[in-house]
């Protein structure tokens, strides 16, 4: 799990238990995914955007602003690839990022690459900045959408603990992990 930073002050809120909100990257994920079984499992709540083939940052900056505001407690954002560029941004800029105490942002997709920048043309440049709250990228050494040594610098950039995998491709229904209990713990 995701700890808040040692030293950070806890509120009377924030010593209930977080809700966790779920980032899926572009395309969405789909039932076979991860994110789709610990939803199913967990009763953990996805963060829809209005269109995940085409998606715009700024769209999705304001979508997730939205949830975060309609919902009470403290929150976990589980990410997966650009959900964890999306956490980023939005960390940077949203006024409700106190109300997160930690990220789990698996398999970022670094949205530089050349053969991505056509796709997903708003997302670049990705926000390097520290994290405000408690956060761990989990990657692996054979992702497709992030270079290993890409992912090394941006978990550094966010002040993120770093989770090697080994070779596990970009994490997602197509690494066979089912329900991924070593993820969720």
């Amino acid at each position: 799990g995701v700890a808040p930073r040692s030293g950070a002050s806890m509120s009377v809120a924030a010593t209930a238990a977080p809700q966790v909100l779920l980032l899926p990257g572009w395309h969405n994920s789909g039932p076979d995914h991860w994110q789709s079984r610990w939803e199913a499992l967990y009763g953990y709540t996805r963060v829809e955007q209005h269109d995940w083939d085409l998606p715009r940052r700024g769209d999705w900056l304001a979508r997730l602003d939205d949830v975060v505001q309609s919902t009470s407690g403290p929150l976990v954002l589980v990410a997966h690839s650009l959900g964890c560029v999306l956490v980023a941004a939005w960390a940077k800029y949203s006024q409700h990022r106190q109300r997160v105490t930690g990220a789990l942002l698996v398999a970022p997709a670094d949205v530089e690459q050349e053969h991505l920048r056509p796709v997903l043309p708003s997302w670049a440049p990705i926000v390097r900045e520290p994290l405000p709250f408690a956060s761990r990228v989990v990657a692996s050494r054979n992702d497709p959408f992030g270079p290993w040594p890409r992912i090394q610098a941006l978990a550094q950039g966010w002040g993120s603990e770093l989770v090697d995998v080994g070779a596990c491709g970009h994490i997602n229904a197509e690494s066979g992990l089912g329900d991924w209990p070593a993820g969720h713990a």
